[in-house]
């Protein structure tokens, strides 16, 4: 059984905390969590089955020293990688009230970047239990991966995360 490479980004917040509750859910010898920021693209190719992490927006938005958060430093790095072969699987958090023109768009940015690479992305979710006006992440009645709202939805999030991982770990190798 290969190991899952779960890579989440950005530090401290919410997205950090759901990536390990998904690896809490997740036998520890089948998982290795990572930071986006301490990762380069070539630490991909270690693993056969990949999760990522990522959030739409942070306090990275907001803060002056901002020089570019996990994703926005890490994004540019899947140019041109091959992961033909690879399986993804990408959960994004977002703000459904105060963002809902924009509901985890970045899960949907980064799906367009993996889909470059030639990974096949599994884990798509229903649109069914969700309230939000607009999603790059949301295709055909269902979102790319897992949505999550943290701000709003965070007594959802344990069950959603269970749902999925019932959904992926199965196709995972």
């Amino acid at each position: 059984m290969n190991k899952i490479g779960l890579f989440y980004g950005p530090v401290g917040g919410n997205v950090e905390r759901v990536a390990k509750l998904i690896a809490e859910k997740i036998d520890s010898d089948r998982i290795v969590v990572r930071k986006l920021k301490d990762c380069e693209a070539k630490d991909l190719e270690d693993y056969s089955n990949i999760i990522f992490g990522i959030s739409t927006l942070g306090k990275h938005n907001w803060s002056s020293d901002n020089a570019g958060n996990d994703w926005d430093i890490f994004f540019p790095k899947l140019n041109g990688l091959d992961l033909k072969g690879k399986k993804v699987a990408i959960f994004g958090l977002g703000d459904h009230i105060a963002y809902a023109d924009y509901f985890v768009d970045s899960m949907g940015d980064l799906a367009d970047s993996i889909q470059q690479t030639g990974a096949t992305i599994l884990g798509e979710v229903s649109g069914e239990g969700y309230e939000f006006n607009e999603s790059r992440a949301f295709r055909d009645g269902k979102f790319v991966g897992l949505p999550l709202d943290e701000d709003f939805e965070d007594d959802l999030t344990e069950e959603r995360v269970d749902n999925w991982l019932k959904q992926i770990l199965p196709e995972f190798d």
